[in-house]
């Protein structure tokens, strides 16, 4: 049997031998397209805004169904004040039955609808032509001229670092969508290219994509996609090989922020800084904030600061931070802690006193129509979130925006079974500090 270090060795020798052939399929491939561009200015709005001064803080979930696992959420404001969320659901994480969800909010109810079924791993099988294992994180949002966009990413061979990304669009705000198209990412073999968070938008509608690798090495990019969805050029964002799932905050027309998720040794936020549209980064480096490998999202404040939702933990995921910082990042203080287990250290709970506990955040965060289903879902604790009769709280994955009437809303994942929506306004933020 060969060593892991023959094995890497000839990984390596083999991916040399197919790079002139896949380049030449990926360069000519119509999802990208080289040509003469000039990358245009990050498309900034109005961060001024605000509805009124009475603080506000709701809370519900997003998603409905009451048996399966969820994770990894986005969400994306609709032009006449609602929200769509999508996350990806299933037995399990990498299960061959997980789907990708919706759920739309209705701002005049102030209620989510059913979630549905976006997309499945058949479909997207049968669109782009070739197997695939299974699916994972999805992010959707609305593009300047009105079109949804929804990115996920699937798995073909292998694991996570076997993955590609595809792209559906939606041209009447989610009521119909294009088949899945796969982006040519990679000239190897279109593998080892993930999405988590939220594409940023330029000033000509072109579309940036903060993407990451984990094949060979965890490190993240920015691919800069022209407004049909071809990709123009991509570039390094970071130089390492331990950070990945990048969170860009455009601050002006050619300055924007990334935080990076380190999935090394050091538990912090990692941080970088571009000056030219995306283009060319800075050096990253750990920022404040503790965080324990763990997804976060960040958005440019009505104080001209960053909101970041985060695990400000040095270990676990058992409160969810919502921090404030300034522009240099040099500055950072919590506003509020959105979630958080009763016990301080993350410990797990003995189920018995664990059982009111969760029942009670339940029926605090249901809203009315799900009230009557909290001894359904008490059953089946077990599942996801007691072993042994010991028991544990879980927040993570957050996925934070600002809208255009200057509310706040970040959807995440409420103990690996619910997608949790909650919203607030600059009044509430200013309440907080």
């Amino acid at each position: 049997m060969a060593s892991s270090k023959e094995y890497r060795s000839w990984q390596l020798w083999a991916l040399a031998l197919m790079v002139p052939i896949f380049s030449a399929a990926w360069l000519n491939h119509p999802s990208y397209a080289m040509a003469d561009f000039a990358i245009s200015d990050f498309s900034v709005i109005d961060e001024s805004q605000q509805l009124d001064d009475v603080p506000l803080f709701e809370q519900q979930f997003a998603s409905s169904d009451l048996d399966e696992f969820v994770h990894s959420p986005s969400v994306t404001a609709l032009p006449d004040g609602g929200l769509l969320t999508v996350w990806f659901a299933g037995s399990r994480e990498g299960a061959a039955d997980v789907d990708i969800r919706s759920a739309r909010y209705d701002a005049l109810s102030g209620q989510w609808g059913a979630e549905t079924v976006l997309v499945d791993r058949e479909l997207t099988r049968s669109a782009v032509g070739k197997p695939i294992r299974k699916l994972g994180n999805p992010v959707v949002a609305l593009a300047p001229d009105q079109r949804l966009w929804l990115f996920y990413v699937s798995v073909s061979v292998g694991g996570w670092a076997g993955s590609a990304i595809n792209v559906m669009v939606s041209e009447d705000l989610g009521d119909n969508w294009s088949r899945p198209r796969q982006l040519v990412t990679s000239p190897f073999v279109n593998i080892s290219t993930l999405v988590r968070t939220s594409p940023v938008f330029h000033a000509d509608g072109s579309i940036g994509l903060p993407v990451y690798h984990e094949f060979l090495g965890k490190f993240p990019e920015y691919l800069y996609l022209d407004t049909q969805g071809r990709i123009q050029d991509k570039f390094r964002i970071a130089d390492g090989d331990n950070s990945l799932q990048p969170t860009v905050v455009p601050i002006d027309g050619k300055r924007a922020v990334a935080l990076l998720r380190q999935a090394g040794e050091n538990p912090h936020v990692l941080a970088t800084v571009t000056e030219d549209g995306g283009q060319t980064w800075r050096s990253e480096w750990p920022v404040t904030p503790w965080n324990p490998n763990a997804s976060l999202s960040a958005v440019k404040s009505h104080r001209g600061t960053l909101l970041v939702a985060q695990n400000n933990l040095v270990d676990g995921r058992f409160r969810l931070s919502l921090d404030e910082a300034n522009a240099s990042l040099e500055e950072w203080s919590m506003i509020a802690e959105i979630d958080a287990s009763p016990d301080r250290e993350g410990d797990a709970i003995p189920r018995h006193l664990y059982e009111p506990m969760l029942a009670e955040r339940f029926l605090s965060s249901s809203g009315g129509v799900r009230r009557k289903l909290v001894d359904a879902y008490m059953d089946g604790l077990d599942r996801r979130l007691c072993k042994k009769d010991l028991c544990d709280f879980q927040y993570e994955y957050p996925s934070l925006i600002r809208a255009g009437d200057g509310r706040y809303h970040l959807v995440y994942v409420w103990n690996n079974s619910f997608i949790k929506h909650v919203a607030f306004n600059p009044a509430w933020v200013e309440a907080q500090l």
